[in-house]
């Protein structure tokens, strides 16, 4: 199976699973991909996703034998428009948390897919290469959105044309990622962080990343409007009643995600 997937403790860890080729994709993966998030997001027992890498890599990006083989290639325009631009846009619509854990270098649209993610964790082993420009190409899977905003305009045009390998510490210091750990405590990391999020109101951890996204383009205006909208409904949330009680009882809340 391209796409490893074990649900434990309200936490779906998905695991790109193509170690011999660096966990770059094929069109069954990226499609397999799709599909697994699809079933995430409707699955009640999944109230946090990590998306994580088995091997070496995290996720070198496209597979270039799919692309150059004449009988398998299924040409740009599909690759982009059936296999990436999908998954970018189910990572960050899925109204649940997603961690992108990032074991190992993270390349070209692998490095793209882990930027979309509302939170990316490296260990200090790794390193971030948009690697496009080194054979001719653009950077694509919103890279040309995400990193300018993440790092600023200078830092990721320059990223961009150099194809420059960034360490997760740099990564970490220029704000591309969250948190750089050491390897040791990678994994224990992500799993601390993973089921802290999987406990928390997960409707308000939506209503956060549905702010989050339209902040990209909204007027203050518009983002205050729909901070007000989305504000309401949260008060109205089974989590939000569980969490003012907690507080005025003194007490550790117990949120259902409802």
């Amino acid at each position: 199976m391209s796409i490893a997937l074990k649900i434990e403790n309200q936490v779906a860890y998905i695991t790109l699973n193509r170690p011999e080729v660096f966990n770059s994709f094929n069109r069954e993966m990226a499609l397999s991909l799709q599909s697994i998030m699809d079933d995430c997001e409707t699955n009640p027992q999944v109230r946090a996703i990590v998306l994580t890498g088995n091997g070496k890599a995290f996720c070198a990006g496209q597979d270039l034998k799919e692309v150059t083989d004449q009988e398998l290639n299924p040409g740009f325009k599909k690759i982009l428009e059936e296999h990436y631009n999908p998954i970018i846009t189910r990572i960050r619509t899925i109204k649940k948390p997603i961690i992108a854990a990032v074991n190992g270098v993270a390349a070209g649209a692998g490095a793209n897919i882990a930027l979309a993610c509302d939170i990316v964790v490296a260990h200090d082993k790794v390193s971030f290469i948009q690697a496009f420009s080194l054979i001719g190409l653009v950077p694509d899977s919103a890279g040309t959105f995400f990193l300018p905003r993440l790092i600023g305009f200078q830092k990721a045009s320059a990223l961009a044309m150099l194809g420059d390998k960034i360490g997760a510490e740099e990564a970490e210091k220029m704000g591309m990622i969250y948190k750089c750990v050491s390897l040791e405590e990678f994994d224990e990391t992500i799993n601390k962080l993973a089921v802290k999020l999987a406990s928390m109101p997960t409707k308000a951890l939506g209503f956060i990343k549905e702010l989050f996204n339209h902040s990209m383009t909204n007027t203050l205006e518009e983002q205050l409007t729909l901070e007000s909208k989305l504000q309401i409904e949260a008060a109205q949330s089974e989590d939000y009643a569980e969490g003012v009680a907690a507080f005025i009882e003194k007490r550790k809340p117990n949120f259902k995600g409802n």
